[in-house]
């Protein structure tokens, strides 16, 4: 179906359409086409999760090796950044704790396909974008942040995202078309819906309203009731002008989307928090290493506090050694009290299980080059930590206690002001100066860590933590 010159009854230029097609056009030149390919899948478990969360990973093969049937939830994903693993891993959990069987399929993971080359190309492109970002302060405010909250916000760019899906379809071939098909990117969604699937759910990231996450066919999810009536009137996506808005039958507001494991465990994860005198802070580091002169000066702040046994420094860089490695080049000092924790998600699964009830001290990093490790570690030391620091990405959504520094885009701002007006994180501390500010009141005075988990609680009693839930309880009903 043609998804291009039409987005929920609003009529899209004859301009724009032209240059949806000049750009598939492109992208085939570049890329390839392989609709007349078909392809077939095989399942195995998926790395770190599959035992834990009954996750299988489809990959591709030669023949058809993989049946699915009334308790099949396929996960329809990308790698791009860390944001919509950790979703598609939280509605996997999910799916898992309802007793269905998850499957995972990351569209750009099925190497030589068109698919997979043309998300690649396109998470290059987001990935040096980022990191400019971080590196020059006019490129960030005259190109960066208008990009991802403005350019990203167009119903233009969605029509021209439709065409590209196009391409994305032959991967689908052996999906049968009503198995429910959760998406925690809009790209999996709308291939999804090309391909003729009938139980598309796009499970939509962040608070802020974009085009880029519509998917039009598929029920949409959003995580707050400003992002649902954002969404409803397509707010600003055409300008100043009037649109028409979504049907309310095609979108919900579930809640955030959060693991089983954590949700689970609010009540006692949290009397840990509170009952700890030494404080232990999470640092996430993130966009290939964007924002890593803001861990170092945390890190530079937190020493002292390491060295009287007050303070516990875990650091998480994902699969990102070089960052890591960096840290330790730049504060020399922090040698002393370090442990690396390098490729061995076992060791990192038994540190987690030890630290929940015993005690621990000094720095540990954690680093895993396996993607799905390195993402779900965050998750295993979140419910051993006391605070989170991290940017107000798809962390700041989570019921653990958190300081949130500065967001890598635009888009981001509205998850800070989500997680500080439920009262489960600081607002968004953009300068070093707020960011030493937060840091110093939270590690000197208890009653904010009790504060933000009693937020935490009355969050979790309002369902507002159970939106992974609720996303696969559409996908089942849709």
């Amino acid at each position: 179906m043609e998804r291009t010159k039409v987005i929920f009854g609003n009529a899209i230029p004859a301009c724009t359409r032209s240059k949806a097609e000049r750009k598939k056009k492109s992208f085939i030149r570049k890329y390839g086409n392989d609709s007349y390919k078909v392809y077939h899948m095989k399942a195995s478990p998926a790395p770190a999760i599959g035992d834990m969360l009954g996750v299988s990973e489809l990959k591709l093969c030669r023949r058809k090796e993989v049946s699915f049937n009334e308790k099949s939830i396929i996960l329809g994903n990308i790698r791009m950044g860390f944001g919509h693993y950790r979703i598609a891993m939280a509605l996997a959990s999910a799916a898992h704790a309802l007793g269905y069987e998850p499957y995972w399929f990351d569209l750009s993971s099925f190497e030589g396909t068109t698919c997979s080359k043309l998300i690649k190309g396109q998470n290059r492109l987001y990935s040096v974008g980022s990191r400019l970002s971080q590196k020059s302060a006019l490129f960030n405010k005259a190109v960066w942040e208008k990009l991802n909250c403005e350019g990203f916000r167009k119903l233009s760019y969605n029509a021209c995202d439709q065409k590209t899906a196009e391409l994305m379809t032959p991967v689908f071939r052996d999906i049968p078309k009503d198995v429910p098909f959760l998406a925690a990117h809009s790209w999996a969604a709308q291939a999804a819906v090309h391909a003729g699937l009938k139980k598309v759910v796009n499970v939509i990231p962040d608070n802020w309203p974009m085009a880029l996450h519509l998917a039009e066919g598929a029920l949409h999810t959003v995580q707050t009731p400003s992002s649902y009536i954002g969404y409803r009137v397509l707010r600003g996506m055409d300008g100043e002008r009037p649109l028409q808005p979504m049907p309310a039958d095609q979108i919900i507001c579930t809640g955030h989307y959060i693991d089983h494991e954590l949700v689970s465990n609010i009540d006692e994860d949290c009397k840990r928090r509170i009952q700890r005198t030494s404080r232990r802070y999470l640092l996430t580091v993130g966009g290939a290493g964007a924002q890593r002169e803001t861990i170092a000066s945390i890190i530079r702040q937190l020493l002292p506090e390491v060295k009287r046994r007050r303070a516990v420094i875990l650091i998480n860089t994902g699969d990102h050694s070089d960052v890591l490695h960096s840290l330790v080049r730049e504060i020399p000092q922090m040698k002393k009290y370090l442990r690396e924790h390098i490729d061995d998600f076992e060791e990192t699964k038994r540190f987690a299980a030890d630290a929940y009830d015993g005690e621990i001290s000094g720095i540990h990093a954690f680093c895993h080059s396996d993607i799905f490790a390195a993402v779900y570690s965050t998750n295993l030391l979140m419910r051993v930590s006391d605070v989170l620091v991290t940017k107000p990405g798809e962390l700041a959504f989570y019921p653990v206690p958190k300081l949130l520094i500065k967001r890598v885009g635009g888009h981001e701002a509205w998850g800070a002001v989500r997680s500080a007006e439920i009262g489960d994180g600081t607002y968004e501390c953009s300068s070093p100066g707020e960011i030493s500010a937060a840091l110093s009141l939270i590690q000197n005075d208890q009653g904010i860590v009790e504060m933000m988990c009693e937020n935490i609680r009355k969050a979790r009693d309002c369902g507002i933590y159970d939106g992974a839930y609720n996303a696969v309880k559409a996908a089942i009903n849709k």
